[in-house]
Protein backbone atom coordinates (compact mmCIF):
# COMPACT_ATOMS: atom_id res chain seq x y z
CA UNK A 1 0.00 0.00 0.00
CA UNK A 2 0.99 3.62 -0.62
CA UNK A 3 0.46 5.94 2.10
CA UNK A 4 0.57 9.80 1.91
CA UNK A 5 0.21 11.59 4.54
CA UNK A 6 -1.54 15.22 3.96
CA UNK A 7 -1.50 17.95 6.79
CA UNK A 8 -3.93 20.46 6.35
CA UNK A 9 -3.06 24.06 7.31
CA UNK A 10 -5.12 27.10 7.09
CA UNK A 11 -3.93 30.08 8.04
CA UNK A 12 -7.07 32.09 8.88
CA UNK A 13 -8.18 31.07 12.51
CA UNK A 14 -11.10 32.77 14.70
CA UNK A 15 -8.77 32.16 17.81
CA UNK A 16 -5.19 31.76 16.22
CA UNK A 17 -4.77 33.86 13.45
CA UNK A 18 -1.53 32.44 12.12
CA UNK A 19 -1.17 29.43 14.12
CA UNK A 20 0.47 26.78 11.67
CA UNK A 21 3.85 29.98 11.62
CA UNK A 22 3.79 30.53 14.93
CA UNK A 23 7.71 29.43 16.60
CA UNK A 24 7.64 26.65 19.21
CA UNK A 25 11.29 26.94 20.53
CA UNK A 26 12.67 27.77 17.16
CA UNK A 27 10.67 25.86 14.99
CA UNK A 28 7.26 26.76 13.10
CA UNK A 29 4.37 24.55 14.46
CA UNK A 30 3.62 23.65 10.27
CA UNK A 31 7.48 22.51 10.45
CA UNK A 32 7.69 20.38 13.61
CA UNK A 33 3.73 18.53 12.18
CA UNK A 34 5.88 17.68 9.52
CA UNK A 35 9.08 16.09 11.02
CA UNK A 36 6.87 14.25 13.62
CA UNK A 37 4.95 12.60 10.43
CA UNK A 38 8.07 11.74 8.36
CA UNK A 39 8.99 9.71 11.33
CA UNK A 40 5.95 7.34 10.73
CA UNK A 41 7.52 4.47 8.86
CA UNK A 42 4.27 3.52 7.00
CA UNK A 43 4.27 7.32 5.30
CA UNK A 44 5.42 6.94 1.90
CA UNK A 45 5.63 11.02 1.55
CA UNK A 46 3.85 14.04 3.64
CA UNK A 47 2.45 16.92 1.78
CA UNK A 48 0.96 20.20 3.46
CA UNK A 49 -2.32 21.15 2.20
CA UNK A 50 -2.76 25.07 2.57
CA UNK A 51 -5.06 28.13 1.81
CA UNK A 52 -1.80 30.41 2.30
CA UNK A 53 0.85 31.22 0.26
CA UNK A 54 2.91 32.06 3.60
CA UNK A 55 2.47 28.48 4.90
CA UNK A 56 3.67 27.06 1.06
CA UNK A 57 6.87 29.63 1.76
CA UNK A 58 7.62 28.21 4.92
CA UNK A 59 7.35 24.21 4.30
CA UNK A 60 9.40 25.11 1.06
CA UNK A 61 12.11 26.96 3.28
CA UNK A 62 12.61 23.71 5.26
CA UNK A 63 12.19 21.35 2.43
CA UNK A 64 8.93 20.23 3.03
CA UNK A 65 6.11 19.27 0.23
CA UNK A 66 3.11 21.59 0.02
CA UNK A 67 0.01 22.18 -2.09
CA UNK A 68 -2.49 25.27 -2.86
CA UNK A 69 -5.82 24.26 -1.70
CA UNK A 70 -9.44 26.09 -2.02
CA UNK A 71 -9.91 28.74 0.51
CA UNK A 72 -13.76 27.55 0.61
CA UNK A 73 -13.48 24.26 2.39
CA UNK A 74 -15.05 23.33 5.22
CA UNK A 75 -13.01 20.40 6.80
CA UNK A 76 -9.98 19.43 6.52
CA UNK A 77 -11.38 16.25 4.66
CA UNK A 78 -12.41 18.07 1.96
CA UNK A 79 -8.95 19.35 1.88
CA UNK A 80 -7.20 16.17 1.86
CA UNK A 81 -9.57 15.46 -1.41
CA UNK A 82 -8.70 18.22 -3.61
CA UNK A 83 -5.22 17.68 -2.98
CA UNK A 84 -5.48 13.18 -3.70
CA UNK A 85 -6.77 14.65 -6.82
CA UNK A 86 -3.85 16.48 -7.91
CA UNK A 87 -1.50 14.24 -7.49
CA UNK A 88 0.12 12.41 -9.92
CA UNK A 89 1.07 9.38 -7.67
CA UNK A 90 -0.92 6.23 -7.10
CA UNK A 91 -2.65 6.43 -3.48
CA UNK A 92 -3.90 3.71 -1.90
CA UNK A 93 -4.15 5.59 1.94
CA UNK A 94 -5.14 9.22 2.72
CA UNK A 95 -3.84 10.16 6.49
CA UNK A 96 -5.32 13.41 7.27
CA UNK A 97 -2.84 15.07 10.32
CA UNK A 98 -4.09 17.96 12.29
CA UNK A 99 -1.82 20.91 11.49
CA UNK A 100 -1.98 21.88 14.80
CA UNK A 101 -0.74 19.00 16.69
CA UNK A 102 3.10 19.88 16.70
CA UNK A 103 4.00 16.65 18.74
CA UNK A 104 1.88 14.07 17.68
CA UNK A 105 3.76 10.56 18.06
CA UNK A 106 4.68 8.94 15.03
CA UNK A 107 3.70 5.61 16.42
CA UNK A 108 -0.16 6.77 16.22
CA UNK A 109 0.02 7.56 12.36
CA UNK A 110 1.79 3.83 12.29
CA UNK A 111 -0.86 2.25 14.54
CA UNK A 112 -3.41 4.02 12.43
CA UNK A 113 -2.36 3.05 9.08
CA UNK A 114 -1.93 -0.47 10.18
CA UNK A 115 -5.87 -0.88 10.57
CA UNK A 116 -5.90 -1.52 7.05
CA UNK A 117 -4.33 -4.61 7.19
CA UNK A 118 -8.24 -5.36 7.29
CA UNK A 119 -9.80 -5.06 4.12
CA UNK A 120 -13.64 -4.18 5.65
CA UNK A 121 -12.11 -0.96 6.73
CA UNK A 122 -13.04 2.06 4.62
CA UNK A 123 -12.04 4.50 7.27
CA UNK A 124 -9.64 4.56 10.49
CA UNK A 125 -9.02 6.91 13.81
CA UNK A 126 -7.94 5.94 17.35
CA UNK A 127 -9.57 6.00 20.54
CA UNK A 128 -8.49 6.69 24.09
CA UNK A 129 -9.90 5.87 27.62
CA UNK A 130 -11.82 8.67 29.89
CA UNK A 131 -10.40 8.84 32.93
CA UNK A 132 -12.48 11.68 34.53
CA UNK A 133 -16.02 12.98 34.97
CA UNK A 134 -15.15 16.44 34.12
CA UNK A 135 -13.72 15.05 30.66
CA UNK A 136 -16.37 13.02 29.87
CA UNK A 137 -19.11 15.90 30.44
CA UNK A 138 -16.79 18.25 28.40
CA UNK A 139 -18.88 18.51 24.94
CA UNK A 140 -15.26 19.28 23.24
CA UNK A 141 -14.31 15.84 24.20
CA UNK A 142 -16.48 13.46 21.35
CA UNK A 143 -17.18 10.09 22.67
CA UNK A 144 -17.43 7.03 21.10
CA UNK A 145 -19.14 3.14 20.73
CA UNK A 146 -17.58 0.42 18.95
CA UNK A 147 -18.48 -2.84 18.59
CA UNK A 148 -16.28 -5.82 19.56
CA UNK A 149 -14.70 -5.93 16.24
CA UNK A 150 -13.79 -2.10 16.84
CA UNK A 151 -16.24 -0.86 14.10
CA UNK A 152 -17.69 2.24 15.53
CA UNK A 153 -21.19 2.90 16.46
CA UNK A 154 -21.54 6.06 16.86
CA UNK A 155 -19.91 9.18 17.69
CA UNK A 156 -21.40 12.24 20.21
CA UNK A 157 -20.97 14.88 22.26
CA UNK A 158 -22.61 13.67 25.29
CA UNK A 159 -21.53 10.58 27.45
CA UNK A 160 -22.83 7.33 25.76
CA UNK A 161 -23.94 4.49 26.47
CA UNK A 162 -26.12 5.93 29.34
CA UNK A 163 -26.79 4.00 32.65
CA UNK A 164 -29.99 3.85 32.97
CA UNK A 165 -30.43 4.00 37.10
CA UNK A 166 -27.35 5.51 37.75
CA UNK A 167 -26.79 9.01 38.74
CA UNK A 168 -26.51 11.45 36.50
CA UNK A 169 -26.83 8.31 33.77
CA UNK A 170 -23.02 7.37 33.87
CA UNK A 171 -20.56 5.09 35.28
CA UNK A 172 -16.58 5.16 35.34
CA UNK A 173 -16.45 2.60 37.65
CA UNK A 174 -19.37 -0.05 35.53
CA UNK A 175 -17.62 1.11 31.96
CA UNK A 176 -14.71 2.15 29.74
CA UNK A 177 -15.83 5.44 28.41
CA UNK A 178 -14.00 6.38 24.81
CA UNK A 179 -13.14 9.67 23.22
CA UNK A 180 -12.11 10.33 19.84
CA UNK A 181 -8.45 10.98 18.92
CA UNK A 182 -9.37 13.07 16.19
CA UNK A 183 -6.82 11.31 13.49
CA UNK A 184 -8.32 10.47 10.32
CA UNK A 185 -6.98 7.80 7.71
CA UNK A 186 -9.20 6.66 3.90
CA UNK A 187 -9.29 4.18 1.33
CA UNK A 188 -8.28 6.71 -1.70
CA UNK A 189 -11.62 5.91 -3.16
CA UNK A 190 -13.61 5.66 0.20
CA UNK A 191 -12.28 9.72 0.37
CA UNK A 192 -13.36 10.30 -3.19
CA UNK A 193 -17.22 9.14 -1.83
CA UNK A 194 -17.26 10.67 1.01
CA UNK A 195 -16.89 14.49 0.22
CA UNK A 196 -19.52 14.04 -2.25
CA UNK A 197 -22.05 13.55 0.40
CA UNK A 198 -24.58 16.04 1.79
CA UNK A 199 -24.85 16.81 5.45
CA UNK A 200 -27.29 15.09 7.42
CA UNK A 201 -29.09 15.43 10.82
CA UNK A 202 -26.83 13.32 13.08
CA UNK A 203 -23.85 15.90 11.82
CA UNK A 204 -26.07 18.93 12.26
CA UNK A 205 -27.20 17.85 15.69
CA UNK A 206 -23.86 16.65 16.50
CA UNK A 207 -21.37 19.15 14.56
CA UNK A 208 -19.34 15.54 13.63
CA UNK A 209 -18.72 15.02 10.27
CA UNK A 210 -18.36 11.46 10.45
CA UNK A 211 -21.41 10.89 11.37
CA UNK A 212 -22.05 11.91 8.28
CA UNK A 213 -20.28 8.55 6.79
CA UNK A 214 -21.83 6.42 9.75
CA UNK A 215 -25.45 7.57 8.41
CA UNK A 216 -24.17 6.57 4.69
CA UNK A 217 -23.01 3.77 6.01
CA UNK A 218 -19.31 3.51 5.51
CA UNK A 219 -17.23 1.54 8.09
CA UNK A 220 -14.81 3.43 10.54
CA UNK A 221 -12.30 1.11 12.79
CA UNK A 222 -10.77 2.00 15.73
CA UNK A 223 -7.56 1.47 17.24
CA UNK A 224 -7.05 2.10 20.76
CA UNK A 225 -4.20 4.25 21.84
CA UNK A 226 -2.89 5.36 25.66
CA UNK A 227 -0.75 8.01 23.92
CA UNK A 228 -2.13 11.35 23.50
CA UNK A 229 -0.95 14.76 21.68
CA UNK A 230 -1.87 18.30 22.32
CA UNK A 231 -3.54 20.09 19.91
CA UNK A 232 -3.21 23.96 19.58
CA UNK A 233 -6.35 25.79 19.51
CA UNK A 234 -5.39 29.39 21.40
CA UNK A 235 -2.34 31.43 22.56
CA UNK A 236 -2.93 30.43 25.85
CA UNK A 237 -2.65 26.77 24.62
CA UNK A 238 0.88 27.66 23.13
CA UNK A 239 2.25 29.29 26.62
CA UNK A 240 1.46 25.85 28.13
CA UNK A 241 3.04 23.38 25.90
CA UNK A 242 6.20 26.07 26.20
CA UNK A 243 6.12 25.54 29.47
CA UNK A 244 6.19 21.90 29.51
Amino acid sequence: MRIAGIIPARYGSTRFPGKPLTLINGKTMIRRVYEQVMKASSIDFAIVATDDQRIIAEVENFGGRAAMTSTDHKSGTDRCAEVLESLEDEIDIVINIQGDEPFIDPGQIDQVAGLFQNPRVEIASLSSTIATEKELNNPNVVKLITGIDGRALYFSRLPIPYFRGEKAGINLDKHKYLKHIGIYAYRSETLRKIVKLEQGDLEKAESLEQLRWLENGFSIYLSHTNSESISIDSPEDLSKIINI
